[in-house]
């Protein structure tokens, strides 16, 4: 079983940074693979980040790529989301997820995720 809290969101200007953070609960998280989604209001959740069970380098849309970073820190039970030259598009509310299964590759369909945080919200001013 993984339990997830995120922390780290606020308020920021255009072209700033962010560093959210995902503190897990359980004895097996550095076995699953995990991901980083958002949801704006009106729209979908959608993945913005996800990184193997066995970490190295991450999965980033198009939308993301370049700007946002997903590592992991084993011994700390933490998973990080640095979000750089943010625009006011990445205003939403993120949220951070386990695979259903350990040992697997990164996912980027959000039913593969069977744990989740509560969110916070990231706002981007103009």
């Amino acid at each position: 079983q993984v339990q997830l809290v995120e922390s780290g969101g606020g308020l920021v200007q255009a072209g700033g940074s962010l560093r959210l953070s995902c503190a897990a609960s359980g004895r097996t998280f550095s076995s699953y693979a995990m991901g980083w989604f958002r949801q704006a209001p009106g729209k979908e959740r959608e993945l913005v980040a996800a990184i193997n069970w066995s970490g190295g380098n991450g999965y980033y849309p198009d939308s993301v790529k370049g700007r946002f970073t997903i590592s992991r820190d084993n011994a700390k039970n933490t998973v990080y989301l640095q979000m750089n030259s943010l625009k006011p598009e990445d205003t939403a509310v993120y949220y951070c997820a386990a695979d259903q299964y350990p040992y697997r590759n990164y996912k980027v369909d959000l039913l593969s995720y069977g744990y989740w945080g509560q969110g916070t919200q990231v706002t981007v001013s103009s």
